[in-house]
């Protein structure tokens, strides 16, 4: 059993529903920085310094960080429910495609999953960049039609009665996963809870990692 929650989109950007042959894309990004380099248009060190930002300082360290705080304060959990917005904010994670925020907490009964249907919206500020898989036309489509054999692709069983709820991002309002806390993290800090926080895990297509995993 699955739900899907369908916002209207409003980009003001084009969406390709063609196969990405990513190799490809790859050379032909390569050779435009090259050709935009030799112009004098682009510092390759500023863009290096703005990919390394993403990948290892804004994200998804970020987001473990939002969801290790609702694991273990209550009080910012449903600060994170009512509005993940101004919670996540405080933490200081604000920027780039991450402005609105929608928290959805994973439970016994239901799993949540993200996609965006119609291009890549992506709260860029909280997960960091977005993997290759999650802009392919095969998972925006197929997340809806089925999202239980999906999660079986990542390696994520889940009991047949458990509900599954997808939310479709858009370019107003974006989503952030919280799964349910492993067992066994009851003694756990701040940083030990966040260290399980998977990024596809904030993203519906994992599950947190559990403390025996992590050692």
């Amino acid at each position: 059993m699955h739900e899907h929650d369908h916002h209207s989109h409003d980009h003001d950007h084009g969406h390709h529903h063609h196969d990405n042959h990513y190799s490809d894309m790859q050379a032909r990004v390569r050779a435009l920085e090259t050709l935009l380099t030799e112009k004098g248009l682009i510092d390759p060190a500023a863009i290096d310094a703005i990919v390394e930002t993403y990948e290892t300082k804004v994200g998804p360290r970020n987001g473990a960080h939002v969801v290790a705080k609702a694991w273990s304060e209550p009080a910012f959990a449903e600060w994170l429910k009512e509005d993940a917005t101004a919670a996540i904010a405080s933490l200081g994670y604000t920027g780039r495609q991450g402005e609105h925020m929608r928290a959805v907490f994973n439970t016994p009964e239901t799993h949540n999953m993200v996609v965006c249907t119609l291009c890549s919206c992506y709260p860029w500020a909280v997960l960091g960049l977005p993997p290759v898989w999650y802009k392919a036309p095969a998972y925006r489509s197929r997340a809806v039609i089925n999202p239980r054999a999906v999660l079986e692709e990542f390696g994520v069983t889940l009991p047949s009665d458990k509900k599954i709820r997808v939310w479709d991002s858009t370019a107003e309002l974006r989503y952030i996963v919280v799964p349910e806390r492993p067992v066994g993290t009851d003694g756990l800090d701040h940083e030990a809870l966040a260290a399980l926080v998977t990024r596809d895990s904030m993203i519906g297509t994992g599950l947190a990692a559990s403390p025996e995993g992590r050692r």
